[in-house]
């Protein structure tokens, strides 16, 4: 049986949040006050959607946030990991779950060349109009009430797994890794089998640190990391 690798996007495979890497092509590199001002809890992507309308009302164009975008930072040790991953494709299979979006988690995979080692990459739905202007949409509609309005990583992870259409196998064991408070309601499904692997020093490991405590624990085990090289040499220790 395979395992299954659960990855976040941002400051996770990226050591920045590319959202707000993209500010960088706005005049000044700022936004607005009123724009910056404008954020609602649990409304990011409503709130990405006037920052990119703003980059369109400046005369920001595709070209000029690719070349932006494709500039950002791999976490440290993320390309081993992921190269290490797609020489080993018999024995992984691969996914995101991002509150990115497709344009940009696109754009940084492909000039990486690291398109084929994820089989599905699950993000916000994003796209340039007739007019150039880049434009977002909510993942999907969901209850959850820990979760922002526009994904909830832990239905994501479920349906995924649940799936009867693409006949899916029963993965010995499932490795989520991620970093941020987005990430905790997807790790709380996951069973004893499995691993959570949050970031150290970033919200998620603080998080499953409090669970110990709590009258619903977190079944599965818990290996912090640093650099993608801890995360292969925990693989390399999984296959053998």
């Amino acid at each position: 049986m395979k395992f299954l690798l659960v990855f976040d996007f941002d400051h996770t495979i990226i050591d920045e949040n590319s959202d707000t890497w993209i500010v960088k092509c706005a005049p000044s590199a700022k936004l607005p006050d009123e724009i910056r001002n404008s954020y609602q809890k649990g409304r990011w992507t409503e709130y990405m959607g006037r920052v990119f309308r703003f980059l369109g009302d400046s005369g920001i164009r595709e070209e000029e946030m690719k070349r932006t975008m494709t500039a950002i930072p791999f976490t440290k040790g993320m390309k081993d990991l992921l190269e290490f991953v797609g020489k080993h494709k018999d024995l992984f299979d691969c996914i995101i779950i991002s509150d990115s979006n497709a344009v940009f988690i696109d754009w940084i995979l492909k000039a990486s060349n690291f398109c084929q080692v994820f089989n599905e990459v699950f993000t916000n739905p994003a796209g340039f109009d007739g007019c150039g202007y880049l434009t977002v949409e909510n993942f999907h509609a969901h209850n959850c009430a820990q979760c922002p309005v526009n994904l909830c990583k832990r239905k994501v992870l479920e349906e995924f797994l649940e799936n009867p259409s693409k006949q899916r196998m029963k993965y010995s064991q499932i490795l989520y890794i991620g970093d941020g408070g987005n990430d905790l309601c997807p790790v709380m499904c996951l069973k004893k089998d499995d691993v959570v692997l949050p970031r150290h020093g970033y919200s998620l490991q603080k998080m499953v640190s409090q669970l110990s405590q709590d009258p619903v624990p977190l079944e599965a085990s818990i290996v912090t990391w640093s650099s993608g090289i801890e995360i292969l040499a925990y693989l390399e220790l999984l296959i053998k």
